[in-house]
């Protein structure tokens, strides 16, 4: 019984509890101590003071997410780890009903040492994604799916950047939709990197900081690789420098549109490439996409993973166990987090009259 865990992380203490759910608090402490049997009346009536669903309290966290909480104690209560834990629940009821989710999920493959392995994790990435070499990595979440990697995205506030759990099979990643889409598809692929690499649990909360340790620079380095592949971004950059009446900051409006990407991350990756100096670097860095470029140049404005987003796969997993009628509308709407409403579900056939007969007699 998970009570207290509950309970500590709403900073509710046991008095308060018992008395908005009319218990005495001693029967309550033998509840969280599993001296005393809770009834489904009871269960429910804290459940919803305690805002949280009745499963969570009766199934045992992954083991994946028991070891983090054990490892980073003074994060264990931040949103994102909250959300994580229900994510984790849910994709790993609807993988093992459709296990074809997860079905793509490669071995893993080697932590990077080096920027040069960094760049060649990047190039098997793509290749197991389906990219081409000049191909934009578009619609992340989309993407990652056809390796087992779930993307979703929730606005956290003023929180980490993202999160990533390896799962029995598959795994689950939790980008802040907070930030501006360049900063959340970074965050992205920097997750994708540490799910390639099989890296149980991850916690980033500033993705390409300059503080970051070792691996998480060689990630940062992969996920810069992954947006914006070195051989097409030289070529187009060239391509964009020699246009007509366009100057540097042209280019690197265009740059950032085609790739996905904000200015800080378009400057770091042409500064790796030798494409620019420091100085044009940190010119670019300041650059800022107006209204006017977007029609002028006939850009494409793409929100990706914004609000509250879930992977196309995951969410047609789940209407297929509801139109199997595995799952009730309720749970149907529960996984996919209220993105849906009850309207928005497929229509269910009506039932065979000899089985309504049936029932009704």
């Amino acid at each position: 019984m998970r009570v207290s865990e509950a309970r500590a992380e709403r900073g509710v203490t046991q008095a308060q509890l018992a008395a908005a759910i009319g218990m005495d608090r001693t029967a309550l402490a033998k509840i969280e101590t599993g001296n005393r049997r809770v009834t489904a009346v009871e269960l429910v009536a804290i459940a919803r003071e305690l805002g949280r669903r009745v499963e969570w309290f009766v199934d045992e966290a992954t083991p994946a997410l028991t070891s983090y909480r054990g490892a980073q104690p003074e994060v264990a209560a931040q949103a994102i780890d909250l959300e994580l834990d229900s994510l984790i629940r849910d994709a790993e009821f609807v993988t093992s009903h459709c296990p074809e989710l997860v079905e793509g999920q490669p071995e893993p493959l080697p932590r990077p040492s080096t920027a040069e392995e960094a760049e060649k994790l990047a190039s098997t990435a793509r290749r197991l994604l389906g990219l081409a070499p000049e191909q934009p990595a578009h619609d992340l979440s989309r993407l990652a799916a056809r390796v087992g990697l779930l993307v979703f995205a929730r606005d956290l506030g003023n929180g980490a950047d993202a999160g990533t759990v390896l799962l029995r099979r598959g795994g689950v990643a939790l980008i802040n939709s907070h930030w501006l889409v360049g900063r959340r598809r970074l965050a992205a692929a920097h997750e994708l990197g540490h799910f390639l690499i099989a890296d149980p649990v991850t916690l980033d909360w500033r993705v390409a900081s300059a503080e970051t340790g070792d691996l998480e620079s060689r990630l940062d380095r992969f996920a810069r690789a992954m947006l914006l592949p070195g051989g097409d971004l030289r070529n187009r950059w060239t391509e964009w420098l020699s246009l007509p009446d366009e100057t540097w900051r042209d280019a690197a409006v265009r740059a950032a549109s085609h790739f996905g990407t904000d200015m800080a991350t378009l400057a770091r990756r042409l500064l790796e490439l030798d494409l620019v100096d420091g100085r044009g670097a940190d010119d670019i860095r300041r650059v800022r996409t107006k209204q006017a470029d977007i029609v002028e140049k006939n850009l494409v404005v793409r929100d990706e993973l914004d609000r509250v987003s879930l992977p196309r796969p995951y969410e047609a997993a789940v209407l297929k166990l509801y139109r199997r009628e595995v799952i009730t509308a309720d749970r149907a709407l529960g996984l996919l987090r209220g993105s849906f409403d009850r309207d928005s579900l497929p229509d269910l056939p009506p039932a065979p009259e000899a089985e309504i007969w049936e029932v009704t007699s």
